[in-house]
């Protein structure tokens, strides 16, 4: 028995075990999913991105192209390139006007806050000092009625003399009109055919913008009450562009070319007639009118407190002298916000820039006309449409603008409406 177990059990052990685990075919997921190519840049693609503003060139077209010419002396590759580091000269003065116009905004609301305090507080001492009493607790009130209304009169000074609220407006108009010329340069690059005139004119674009809007405020700060109102001027000046046009003569001037024609010729020239009598007539009415204000304004404030400070100084010497120190700082105080509360220097500074934007245009569609070579001007339709958008106008309305002015100088009439509907 024992021989036989042995037997079987060595069989038994001998034998291969062929157990075979079959697992259930997973179904072919790979073809059902693909792999998304990589996007491939081309180097002529990545020298397109620049500052937010991508075009893109065909390969087979970069011959074609001036800033891509194989000459390295080539016109246009060097006007590009003045252009791109005039375009970031630009957007440093972008900044550096946006962040000058939110700190001189500040300097109005602080210094107006600080010097309408410091006044009612020493009208309040002043006050106090009338019904206090005698002995020192009179001269202390007198003491320091007297020195809060002497600090009042010398911050006035300063504020009156800088305009902060009129600093504030110019540094937001030079940060809008460098953004216009940042925009301009980049159309420029965009079309891809800048010249040596483009760089030269954006140049003086800029020169005139900062002249117009300095940043400095010793030396060269504008004169914030001059004479006479007199427009912002942001521009190069055109009178050479204008002594040019004159010397040459066109020769075809009854048909239509380029877009112009004699019937928009006398459009446009209606439409500077109605911007003279009309628009830049009243800014320079309105802001002649706010200077004076803004002059009576800035002498009846430092006076008003210098006279409150003397009138403090004698508070117990009688009753008007409590009352005139009392009354004249009230005054003062009230003179002060409403020339600095209202912004009276703002206004003024908004009403030089708007007909300096009238007399811009004036002068621009002057200049277009006065040259002879209809090829050399802008298309017309594309200048009347500009002109029109500038004053807020349809196309068609602008031009019933030029028809109502034609018959109200044949009636001799005075039209009745302004040329911008913008402001």
């Amino acid at each position: 028995m024992a021989s036989s177990t042995l037997r079987l059990s060595s069989s038994s052990c001998s034998r291969q075990i062929n157990a075979v685990i079959h697992f259930p075919k997973l179904p072919k997921v790979i073809p059902y999913f693909s792999v998304p190519k990589i996007p491939t840049t081309k180097p002529v693609e990545e020298l397109n991105i620049r500052d937010g503003f991508k075009r893109i060139v065909p390969v087979e077209k970069i011959s074609t192209l001036p800033i891509h010419d194989k000459s390295p002396n080539s016109d246009a590759t060097a006007a590009t390139t003045q252009l791109y580091a005039i375009l970031e000269a630009v957007a440093d003065r972008v900044e550096m006007h946006a962040n000058l116009g939110k700190q001189r905004e500040n300097w109005n609301t602080l210094l107006l806050n600080s010097v309408n305090m410091i006044t009612l507080t020493a009208a309040t001492m002043a006050g106090a000092a009338a019904i206090g009493g005698a002995g020192m607790p009179l001269l202390a009130l007198k003491l320091s009625s007297t020195l809060l209304y002497s600090a009042a009169t010398g911050m006035l000074l300063v504020m009156n003399k800088i305009q902060p609220s009129q600093l504030a407006e110019e540094q937001r108009i030079a940060t809008r009109l460098f953004k216009q010329i940042q925009t301009q340069i980049q159309t420029m690059i965009a079309l891809g055919t800048p010249s040596k005139e483009d760089v030269k004119g954006v140049v003086e674009k800029v020169l005139a913008v900062d002249k117009a809007y300095p940043l400095p405020l010793i030396g060269a700060m504008l004169d914030k009450f001059p004479a006479k109102f007199e427009p912002s001027v942001w521009w190069p000046s055109n009178q050479q562009l204008q002594k040019k046009n004159k010397s040459s003569e066109g020769k075809q001037r009854g048909q239509k070319k380029n877009g112009w024609s004699e019937e928009m010729e006398v459009e446009m020239r209606e439409i500077i007639e109605v911007v003279k009598r009309k628009d830049i007539e009243d800014y320079e009415r309105l802001g002649n009118l706010v200077l004076k204000i803004n002059k009576v304004l800035a002498i009846a404030g430092p006076l008003l407190t210098g006279v409150a400070a003397v009138g403090s100084a004698f508070v117990g010497n009688g009753s008007w002298t409590a009352i005139v120190a009392v009354a004249a700082g009230a005054l003062g105080s009230a003179v002060t916000a409403f020339e600095h509360g209202g912004q009276i220097g703002m206004v003024f500074e908004m009403y030089r820039n708007c007909a300096g934007f009238f007399q811009l245009l004036q002068e621009s569609i002057e200049a277009t006309l006065e040259e002879r070579d209809l090829e050399k001007r802008e298309n017309g339709e594309l200048f009347e449409m500009n002109v029109a958008l500038k004053l807020g106008r349809s196309l068609s309305n602008l031009r019933q603008l030029a028809r109502k002015s034609a018959s109200s100088r044949m009636d001799g009439t005075t039209i009745d409406e302004f040329a911008s509907k913008l402001f």
